[in-house]
């Protein structure tokens, strides 16, 4: 298990007539802030800010085709040959990290490959090193961008 520091990481938040809304910076909006969104956003920043990630190759919640049927994956950042690198399954804080997880983002990955995935509710996170397929490995921490 990987695990995070999201100490001395603040959200831009505001309050909207009856909705709580938190700005998203990938998509340049403000969005609804769910206990899903509010740890897809807390990840982000610790990508970004902790990690250096480029917020300019990173995607969210776009829709992809998986077979027929259209499904969204929650974050993909790119590498610097703008190919997926690595594939991002957030859950709210509630729900447990388990295999129907990382079925889920199994299923984007048969659309999108990516180099490592990443499964976390906030609390939980894995990061599984899946170059090889043959021999995937769970890691004790994210990789450096583009490693």
């Amino acid at each position: 298990m990987v695990t995070l520091d999201f100490s001395g990481i603040a959200l831009k938040i505001r309050q909207d007539d009856d909705k709580v809304r938190v700005f998203d910076p990938v998509r340049k909006r403000w969005i609804v802030l769910t206990p899903e969104e509010h740890v897809r956003q807390y990840f982000l920043k610790y990508l970004t800010q902790g990690m250096e990630y480029p917020l300019s190759l990173i995607a969210v919640e776009k829709k992809i085709l998986v077979g027929k049927i259209a499904k969204r994956f929650d974050v993909v950042v790119f590498g610097k040959n703008h190919e997926p690198w690595m594939l991002v399954e957030c859950k709210e804080p509630d729900v447990l990290i388990t295999e129907a997880t990382l079925f889920q983002l199994l299923t984007y990955h048969s659309s999108i490959h990516c180099s490592y995935w990443v499964l976390t509710n906030g609390h939980q996170t894995y990061c599984a090193d899946a170059r090889n397929l043959a021999e995937i490995t769970w890691m004790d921490s994210l990789p450096l961008y583009n490693s």
